[in-house]
This record gives structure tokens, C-alpha cells and sequence, in this order.
């Protein structure tokens, strides 16, 4: 019980910093939620979630999808899911917890850093070769089919594609949409639905809704920069927790 309401303290914390600075509630949520409820609970609940968030930002905005670009992000990745799924059905990751978290906790230190260093850089970002595109698609398909969290790698490719905010926010949720929907039926056949874990799940959508609301008052209120600084340390600090556990 009393890890179950730690992870309810997760999902509140990360979707509002997921609010204000619109990136890494799920890369932040993770391995946290692993720690405190495992894998085959954290996963499908935080798919859910995500799915839920993305129709509340793609369904007000529906006219701003850019459809080309959503449809090479879908085919992209989705050939990456097809491997996750493959490494999640063959080699039983949800049950072997070292591996999940040695893995979750390198992949979430990359994106600390990475994502770090791109906020703080200066320089006028080049446009990637269409075959660097094709691999962090790929890559971000295989890291969100195993863990739910391929965000940062779309956002590095839709950024380059995207400057209108509307179209990129559009566009970005309305891909969350299909791929988090295929993951949620991916996850109710590995058996993953389990009733504590909708209970749970239940639970977690009304702390979902308080986190939107608390972070639309905080992102009009205060800088995003703060959390962003706050997001690159705690991504940077579950990421080592990880791999000391």
C-alpha cells in the first residue's frame, strides 16, 4: 500500500513537470515506478497515461496534425516497436528486474545528458541526414516498445521537422495516440491488466487530471527553466539509482 501511494506521488510530481516543460514525464516516471511497483505494473499504467495526456493536447488541436510527418514517425518507430516487442515476448524482461533496470537506468542517464546539453547549446541546430532520422526513429520505437519512454529520441527528430508549436504538439501527441495504443493492447494480451493493477490504474488518471491542472497554474505563473534544471538532475539521479539497485 504504501508503495502503491508512492507511485501516485510519482505520477502527480513527473506529469507536472511533463506540463510545464512538455517533455520526460514518462523518461522521469519510469524507473521510479519500477522501483516502487515493478515493471509489469509501472508499464502498462504509464502507457495509459500517456495515452490519455496525448488525445487531451491532439484533440483540441486536430486541424494542426501534420500528417506526413506523423506518418513517417509512425512507420519509423513502429519498426522499432516490432523489435521491443520481440525483446519484451523472448527474452521475459518483465520478469528478470536487473536487467530492466541496468538497462532503464543507462538509457535514462543518456537522455539527461543528451537532452542537457542540447538545451544549453548555442548553436543554430543542423538538419540531420535522412538516414540519422531513420535511426533515431527506429531507436526511439525499440526504447518506447521495452519501456514505454521513447520521447526524448521523437522529440529530437519532430523538432527538426516541426517549428510551428502547435504542429509539433499536435503532431507529437497524436503519434503517442496510435503507438501507445498498440502498446495497450500489446499489454493486455501479455496479461499485464491484472485487477490491482487497473485499481491502480483507475487511481492514477484522477492524480493525472490534478497534475494537468497544477502545472497549467505553475507553467503561467513560473519560468519552465527551473524545472527543466530540476528534470535533467532527477532523470540524472533515477538513472544512477538504477544501476546501483
Amino acid at each position: 500500500m504504501l508503495f502503491n501511494a508512492l507511485f501516485l506521488v510519482v505520477v502527480l510530481l513527473t506529469n507536472i513537470i511533463q506540463c510545464v516543460t512538455g517533455f520526460a514525464g514518462t523518461v522521469l516516471a519510469m524507473p521510479f515506478s519500477v522501483m516502487l511497483v515493478g515493471y509489469p505494473v509501472a508499464k502498462p499504467i504509464l502507457n495509459i497515461l500517456g495515452l490519455v495526456a496525448s488525445f487531451s493536447v491532439a484533440e483540441p488541436a486536430f486541424k494542426r496534425i501534420n500528417y506526413k510527418e506523423l506518418a513517417k514517425m509512425c512507420g519509423g518507430m513502429l519498426a522499432g516497436m516490432v523489435v521491443g516487442f520481440f525483446i519484451n515476448n523472448h527474452f521475459d524482461i518483465a520478469h528478470n528486474q536487473a536487467i530492466i533496470c541496468k538497462s532503464l537506468g543507462v538509457i535514462v542517464i543518456l537522455f539527461a545528458f543528451y537532452n542537457a546539453v542540447k538545451h544549453h547549446a548555442h548553436k543554430d541546430e543542423k538538419t540531420l541526414p535522412a538516414p540519422v532520422n531513420l535511426l533515431i526513429l527506429f531507436s526511439a520505437g525499440v526504447v518506447h516498445g521495452v519501456f514505454v519512454c521513447g520521447g526524448p529520441l521523437l522529440v529530437t527528430y519532430a523538432s527538426s521537422k516541426m517549428t510551428d508549436k502547435e504542429e509539433f504538439h499536435a503532431t507529437v501527441s497524436a503519434s503517442w495516440i496510435l503507438l501507445n495504443g498498440l502498446i495497450a493492447i500489446s499489454d493486455y494480451r501479455a496479461g499485464y491488466f491484472t485487477l490491482p493493477t487497473v485499481n491502480l490504474l483507475v487511481v492514477s488518471l484522477a492524480v493525472l487530471v490534478a497534475a494537468v491542472i497544477i502545472g497549467r497554474i505553475i507553467y503561467k505563473k513560473l519560468s519552465g527553466e527551473i524545472f527543466l534544471r530540476i528534470t535533467y538532475v532527477l532523470m540524472l539521479i533515477s538513472g544512477l539509482s538504477l544501476l546501483v539497485k
